[in-house]
């Protein structure tokens, strides 16, 4: 299995979290930070899917028949559970070796995820489509954000929808996303993210629609130091999300 290319990608990026790949799944590893701010994530894209499609998010599988991408999706830990909640899911990633522990995981755990070491670039240009992409924690590590977002946008089905989900450029930011979490706490490996690369929500508000899509939500998600847990919130300073829509045919 050869390693992919494409415009976006970021070599240095995705040889570091190649190099990661074997942590993904340890939750007191480098990825804990990602596993205490999944069920955040989860909740956004689950309750904004089933409004948008009329699903009862309560149901046992509410996304059961969408199909549904994920974009940089790394070991799984996203993916998993969204095919828990019955979507189709492909997870893509340009780092092979997190391709191959991501399916090793979905295998091992039974559940069916099919991963894939391929960019969202190529996928759009072989004709695919989907109900749901998502690409969580990417944009802020590609090398054209605009170019990756609108090609991320025309893997939308008519009537389908977009999520995003990363960090504002801000100083608040450049404080806790980077010295605090890096280098103080050392929650994430230092070096993992680069203050310039991070993309205010108008930047990606701006690259959503010139990709044809239409901004619908943007929601801001803030950690509480007291409970060691991350919620949804007005605040966007930091850490948000945004999910768009592609008008029905």
């Amino acid at each position: 299995m050869s390693e992919p290319t494409g415009p976006s990608i970021d070599r240095d990026e995705v040889a570091r979290f190649d190099r990661l790949a074997a942590t993904w799944w340890d939750e007191a590893g480098p990825m804990r930070v990602l596993h205490r701010f999944n069920p955040v994530r989860l909740t956004y894209i689950r309750d904004t899917v089933c409004r948008h499609f009329g699903r009862d998010p309560l149901a046992p599988q509410p996304l059961s028949s969408l199909s549904l991408v994920d974009v940089g999706c790394g070991g799984g830990v996203l993916s998993e559970p969204l095919a828990r909640l019955g979507a189709e899911v492909t997870g893509l990633d340009p780092a092979v070796t997190n391709v191959k522990i991501a399916q090793a995981h979905a295998d091992e755990a039974g559940v069916p995820v099919r991963y894939r070491a391929e960019t969202i670039e190529t996928v759009v240009e072989a004709g695919e489509r989907f109900d749901v992409v998502c690409a969580m924690e990417v944009v802020e590590h590609v090398t054209d954000m605009p170019a990756f977002v609108r090609s991320a946008c025309a893997a939308v089905k008519p009537g389908g929808l977009f999520f995003a989900a990363t960090i504002n450029r801000t100083m608040r930011s450049f404080a806790l996303a980077i010295v605090g979490a890096e280098y103080v706490l050392n929650w994430l490996p230092k070096g993992t993210h680069d203050w310039d690369k991070f993309v205010t929500p108008d930047e990606l508000h701006d690259a959503v629609e010139a990709g044809g899509l239409s901004v619908t939500d943007t929601t801001g998600v803030v950690f509480n130091p007291l409970t060691s847990r991350w919620s949804a919130a007005r605040d966007t300073a930091v850490n948000y999300m945004i999910a768009a829509e592609r008008p029905r045919a």
